[in-house]
């Protein structure tokens, strides 16, 4: 972007551009141990890196690895960058990974996203800029888990200080989130608690640095107040935006929506613990009786694709041989009826922003016919994540970003009975093949059987219906058009480094 055309002063061009980023929602932490919701990643990913990172092409590719490979089924090795260095100043080198890692496993710690990395074994420091990772078995997703944002690279100096604070009776996950230092190419500057998070450029990055001298990300929970924020050039990005504005900020002079490939799926859940939803066949008969092409066109402008499997057809592992639940209100009466509910009941479906709650509307009228009363209720961000990971819904509105574009972290934290709660099983599902199956499939070397095992795996599930798989979304963010070089991983997270 030419702001001298604008001002006629060369020198605000060359500092650079503060951008304003209007988000749904503030992250609910700053550690990418601790937080897995897309706000919080949003604004992580642009503090900290990984040691491998997704490209744009849907590859892995070395990130603060400077290169690895695999010496024998359960030893990676790991070459590092030189040179880096954290926002603190201090080195990142074989002692900070290790840190990270054993950290993110240590049970005292608790972490969230402890579960992407349960099938690490030891992490061995070879020399400065070299670690070997040992897994208890093969594991063939390892580089795909270490580029999930829980792989981020937290300075060991702030580690430190948070187990410092363990030791005098404070809290875990609590130093990192008050002081955000990673390697990125932005830092962390301020946070004003549910306002706003700013980062500015890290003059002394190790690649080629930012272009803008800041992003604040703001919270504004409205949609109309975002889109408004855009229009008069108080936001410079909007996210997310719901498929009904797009023709609005498309019609805006100077704004656009641009549309991303995600890895993404939305479905309505189930709570499998609580009556009626216990019961598989009233699951099935409610997913057999939505119409989700309906949904795409009626209320999505038929914007995302209708999804009839948990993974998205970016992520490896996605089958199109599957038996997907059909539409067929009619059979759904009959087996609502077989199971002895067919004179219905009444359930409460929780929701979390204008777009799900839209939806829900249109499901509600779907279940009427049968018989089936649901009261809508919306709930703030982060209070609907603690309520539905705390196991309090019957039904809510969810999604799922398989990030790592491998079936292993689509499925696994969503289905596997370990799970349950805040790292994915929101709909509290157990099976024991399913697990058996995850668990072969995170240890198979042969990467058909890899395959097979998964497609196994889904088609139980689906048949099961602890949740209902309604469309694969499209990232849609509304843009000041002058700002050049945006752009989202198919992974989900706005990069940032580039825009003019």
């Amino acid at each position: 972007m030419d702001e001298s055309a604008d001002s006629g002063e060369d020198t605000e061009e060359a500092e650079g551009k503060a951008i304003n980023f209007s988000l749904l929602a503030m992250p609910s932490s700053l550690d990418p141990h601790a937080a897995n919701d897309g706000y919080s990643l949003y604004v992580m990913t642009n503090i900290y890196e990984t040691l491998v990172k997704m490209n744009q092409d849907l590859e892995l590719e070395p990130g603060l690895a400077e290169s690895y490979e695999q010496l024998d089924d359960t030893t990676w090795e790991f070459k590092l960058r030189e040179g880096v260095t954290f926002h603190d100043g201090s080195e990142f080198n074989a002692e900070a990974v290790k840190a990270n890692l054993d950290r993110v496993r240590d049970p005292e710690v608790g972490a969230p996203l402890e579960f992407l990395f349960t099938e690490i074994d030891e992490v061995e420091i070879i020399d400065d800029y070299t670690v070997q990772i040992h897994t208890k078995g093969p594991f063939a997703a390892l580089p795909a888990h270490l580029a999930h944002p829980g792989g981020h690279m937290i300075s060991k100096e702030v580690i430190d200080a948070d187990y410092a604070g363990m030791e005098t009776g404070g809290n875990p996950l609590t130093e990192v989130n008050k002081n955000p230092v990673g390697t990125g190419f932005f830092k962390f500057e301020e946070i004003a608690e549910g306002d706003h998070v700013t980062l500015v450029k890290n003059e002394d990055y190790w690649g080629e640095p930012a272009k803008p001298e800041s992003v604040t990300f703001k919270a504004v929970p409205e949609d109309g107040t975002r889109i408004a924020e855009l229009s008069t050039g108080d936001a410079d990005l909007i996210y997310p935006v719901n498929p009904s504005d797009v023709a609005r900020i498309d019609g805006t002079e100077g704004n656009c929506v641009t549309q991303n490939q995600s890895a993404s799926m939305s479905y309505m859940g189930f709570n499998v613990e609580k009556e009626p939803f216990d019961d598989p066949d009233v699951r099935k008969a409610i997913a057999m009786s939505i119409d989700k092409e309906a949904i795409i066109n009626d209320m999505l402008e038929g914007i995302p694709a209708v999804a009839d499997t948990p993974l998205n057809p970016t992520v490896k592992g996605h089958s199109e041989d599957l038996e997907p639940v059909i539409f067929d209100k009619e059979a759904a009466k009959a087996l609502l009826a077989e199971s002895g509910h067919g004179d219905g009941f009444t359930a409460e479906i929780v929701v979390n922003d204008r777009t799900t709650a839209d939806i829900a509307t249109y499901i509600q009228q779907e279940l009427k016919d049968l018989n089936i009363n649901l009261e809508i209720r919306q709930m703030e961000s982060g209070a609907y994540q603690e309520f539905t990971a705390n196991g309090e819904h019957e039904i809510f509105m969810g999604s799922w970003g398989t990030v790592t574009l491998d079936a292993d972290y689509g499925l696994h934290p969503m289905f596997h009975s370990d799970n349950h709660g805040a790292p994915g099983n929101r709909t509290r599902y157990s099976n024991e093949e399913v697990d058996t199956l995850l668990d072969q499939a995170r240890t198979e070397t042969d990467e058909a059987a890899r395959m097979e095992q998964y497609a196994k795996a889904q088609q139980i599930i689906i048949d099961e219906s602890p949740l209902v798989p309604i469309y694969h979304s499209v990232l849609l963010a509304g843009i000041n058009e002058e700002l050049d070089g945006y752009y989202q991983y198919p992974s989900s997270f706005p990069y940032l480094k580039d825009l003019d």
